[in-house]
């Protein structure tokens, strides 16, 4: 196909290969376990790109959170809703979709910008930042490169990914108007023959307030 995949084509195509591959990323586990170790019980949790619960909605709601998922792919929604009784999940774009104010106590974003165009992501961060309550925790995981609109091969489809550097993704959170409270990289290579190793990026922030 010479048409590269949406991600909805994508991830309705890999469904729960993806959680086989890339399992639990080590930094998407420290960020669950920093958002578990700071917010209030009961706290209202929004996953952005929710993908198949595991491990982020599972652990989440396990510790007592509300947790609400958002996923372009409907086979992710499905699989989610079967493995994660206790989170809501909702197939739709995050682009399309919104919030009242102030209505989040966290946001997690664990890889959802990857094939979003930049200015995309820029409007979805400002969104965020109104979407959490004063003092609200942001966590967003990406694989941070400067690129815009490139094609990869991604298990066997090809995709176009965009990114932005770290300083770059940095200052585009804090434009959002958060404040930023730590960075934290490591390499990960998925088990998945012919996949590199790739650099994740977890940026942590607040809404001032």
């Amino acid at each position: 196909m010479d048409r590269p995949a949406t991600a909805e084509e994508l991830f309705d195509t890999i469904g729960s290969a993806y959680e086989d591959a890339f399992g639990r990323p080590p930094v998407v586990g420290k960020a669950v376990r920093q958002l578990i170790d700071v917010l209030p019980p009961s706290s209202r949790v929004l996953d952005i790109g929710s993908g198949t619960g595991h491990p982020v909605a599972e652990d989440l709601s396990a510790a007592g959170h509300r947790v609400t998922g958002l996923d372009v792919s409907s086979v992710m929604v499905d699989l989610a809703r079967a493995r994660v009784p206790a989170a809501e999940f909702i197939h739709v774009d995050v682009r399309r979709w919104t919030s009242p104010p102030e209505s989040w106590e966290a946001v997690c974003a664990f890889f959802p910008f990857l094939q979003m165009p930049r200015a995309d992501t820029e409007k979805v961060l400002g969104d965020i930042a109104r979407w959490l309550v004063p003092g609200g925790f942001f966590s967003l995981v990406t694989v941070p490169l400067d690129a815009e609109d490139v094609p990869v091969e991604f298990f066997g489809r090809t995709i176009h990914a965009t990114s932005f550097a770290p300083d770059d993704l940095v200052r585009r959170v804090e434009a959002a108007g958060l404040e930023v409270t730590g960075t934290h990289s490591e390499i990960f290579t998925a088990d998945e023959p012919g996949t590199p190793p790739e650099e994740h990026l977890l940026i942590t922030s607040r809404r001032p307030g």
